[in-house]
């Protein structure tokens, strides 16, 4: 009996497109386009090396101090900041800047060191950030050389020391990445969107609500029964098209989730659950039309996602600073949040406090429908 209905309500529930669009058609689609959106967002950000142009010019040659700090930035150190083309004369620099083979070009002449740029940037900026650094640090030298020269030496021990004022810490598994958050509240989102099987679940054992309801409050068998049979039906679908959605992201679009396998299946079952639940909740205590139920439905969770970052990654953080009790009573920041989580931090603790939240969540539901649906009554059918 029960594994006759169990396989029913997965062929009734899979045959319609309705629900699968909004299950998997449409955040399958959604992940697409985020694909094409943030693609080359981080390549954007890379640093490259900056071609800047060096005319050799006999005071060039004489300078051997500016031809060690160039070759120390340029392409021959490990930690490259500049690739550097020598040019003969001016006006071959000149017309590879015209070119925009070259960022910039430098000439070193009886006048002094001076910067040729074509345009404002990045790279101009730090170009001429580190001719400024090169000036500064020359002119101090030498002053202090004229003043005494037999500070000379001390002089050059310090300039040959590498001292670094800064660290580097690791503070999680992963580096940040804030286009996680997206792909992670998507994933919110599609777990949320269970809740259109579990809202029709229950309206197909109302009586008042479908003729397959009538016809089975007529049938000598608990609806009760049923109703859970259904809601494990629709649970396993819902858990699979999770696992296609998460599948789609990994190997097509690339996303990062770590290798904890088994934590990932965990939240996904948890967000599964919580979505179907809520559906089912909306459906047990509204008692208006399909129509009503699914605008409020749509309403609620995209207003969830939208709180858990899937429009825009900053407004998960804002509402979280200005409102910290959103993040305590939001389920798809609750799914958001287990899956960076996981990718993130080295400890559990805060994924467990997530997945926990989701379980209880569906724990809570799951007990507000069953105490409405037992005393449900019908004086006709």
């Amino acid at each position: 009996m029960f594994f006759h209905l169990f396989i029913y309500r997965i062929k009734s529930s899979v045959r319609n497109v309705q629900l699968m669009f909004w299950t998997l058609a449409f955040p399958i689609l959604l992940a697409s386009f985020f694909g094409l959106a943030f693609s080359n967002l981080n390549k954007a950000d890379a640093f490259s090396e900056i071609p800047i142009g060096v005319v050799k010019t006999g005071t060039f040659g004489a300078d051997s101090t500016l031809q060690s700090h160039l070759d120390a930035v340029s392409s021959e150190s490990d930690d490259p900041l500049l690739t550097i083309t020598y040019y003969s004369t001016a006006e071959e620099a000149e017309t590879a800047l015209s070119d925009k083979q070259i960022k910039g070009f430098l000439v070193d002449d009886a006048d002094g060191l001076h910067l040729h740029l074509l345009s404002n940037g990045l790279d101009e900026t730090i170009t001429k950030q580190f001719l400024d650094w090169y000036l500064q640090v020359s002119a101090s030298v030498e002053r202090i050389v004229r003043t005494n020269p037999s500070g000379a030496p001390a002089i050059s021990g310090i300039l040959e020391k590498n001292v670094t004022y800064i660290t580097e810490q690791k503070t999680g598994a992963n580096a940040p990445n804030s286009t996680l958050t997206y792909y992670y509240a998507l994933i919110g989102m599609t777990c949320l969107y269970g809740a259109f099987m579990g809202l029709d679940q229950v309206s197909c054992v109302q009586a008042n609500q479908s003729p397959a309801g009538a016809r089975l409050n007529l049938a000598p068998v608990s609806k009760l029964k049923v109703f859970a049979c259904s809601l494990c039906a629709v649970t396993l679908i819902q858990y699979l098209t999770i696992l296609l959605l998460v599948a789609y992201l990994s190997f097509v679009l690339h996303v990062d989730f770590g290798n904890r396998i088994g934590f990932i299946l965990l939240a996904s079952f948890a967000g599964c659950c919580a979505g179907v639940s809520f559906g089912a909740v909306l459906g047990a205590v509204i008692k208006k039309g399909d129509g009503i139920k699914s605008g409020i439905l749509i309403g609620s969770t995209m207003t969830m996602s939208f709180f858990a970052g899937l429009m825009q990654a900053s407004i998960k953080y804002a509402a979280i600073k200005a409102a910290p009790f959103l993040a305590y009573i939001n389920p798809a920041e609750w799914i958001s949040d287990a899956f960076y989580a996981l990718y993130y931090f080295d400890t559990y603790d805060r994924f467990f406090q997530n997945v926990a939240l989701l379980f209880a969540f569906s724990f809570v539901m799951y007990l507000i429908v069953y105490a409405i649906m037992r005393r449900q009554q019908y004086a006709s059918l």
